[in-house]
């Protein structure tokens, strides 16, 4: 069974293409995508996610929702629940849990399944079960460190492919709306004033100039 590691490092705009680029060189490839859990609290025995590992969440959904994903698994605990959460919800699935304890095992029902799968995972189980499947994690995942999406392209020959992407941490910003007031029909009397409230975005807002 041959190895091959690709790290790919993705800015916002090229994650959908990174994720498209190696299944055109794999098309006949069985694709696990792994990733820990996004951000979560730093309190509590079964912290949630952070509002900005609810972000990364809905991103981690927005650039798998077109891999060709059949299955999804996480632990019972919520923040990988709610990691993988709208990915399965957008692809109306429903999420399937793992044994933590059993990494090897799973790994032999990963590659045995004929369906391209998600498993969302922890800082350190993620990296052992990328070696159980014969792939390449790389270096240790951080405590701090939440943005590897990872890529096992499983070959029909068994040769193994790692790519390690990126997820990101915060929305795309929409490009700032116009703010136009069109009131043609309104009349007022003479030496009267006519006052309108409208709500303006705050990237429409100018800078306050300083003199």
């Amino acid at each position: 069974m041959a190895q091959r590691h690709l790290p790919t490092r993705l800015g916002a705009l090229a994650v959908a293409f990174a994720l498209a680029a190696p299944g055109l060189a794999l098309a006949d490839a069985h694709m696990i995508y792994l990733t820990r859990h996004a951000e979560k609290a730093a309190t509590g025995t079964d912290p949630a996610l952070t509002p900005e590992g609810q972000v990364r969440a809905q991103n981690i959904a927005a650039a798998l929702k077109k891999a060709g994903i059949k299955k999804i698994y996480s632990t019972s605990y919520t923040r990988t629940q709610q990691t993988a959460q709208p990915l399965a919800s957008y692809l109306q699935l429903t999420t399937q849990t793992y044994d933590l304890t059993q990494l090897a095992a799973f790994a032999q029902q990963l590659r045995a399944l004929p369906d391209n799968v998600l498993v969302v995972g922890y800082s350190d189980t993620t990296p052992e079960l990328i070696r159980q499947l014969g792939g390449d994690p790389g270096a240790d995942i951080a405590e701090t460190e939440f943005d590897r999406l990872y890529q096992v392209a499983i070959g029909q020959d068994g040769d193994v492919t790692t790519i390690l992407l990126t997820s990101l941490p915060s929305p795309v910003t929409p490009p700032c709306a116009n703010v136009t007031l069109n009131q043609s029909n309104v009349t007022a009397a003479a030496g009267t004033w006519v006052y309108y409230t409208i709500d303006v975005p705050e990237c429409a807002k100018l800078p306050r100039r300083r003199n």
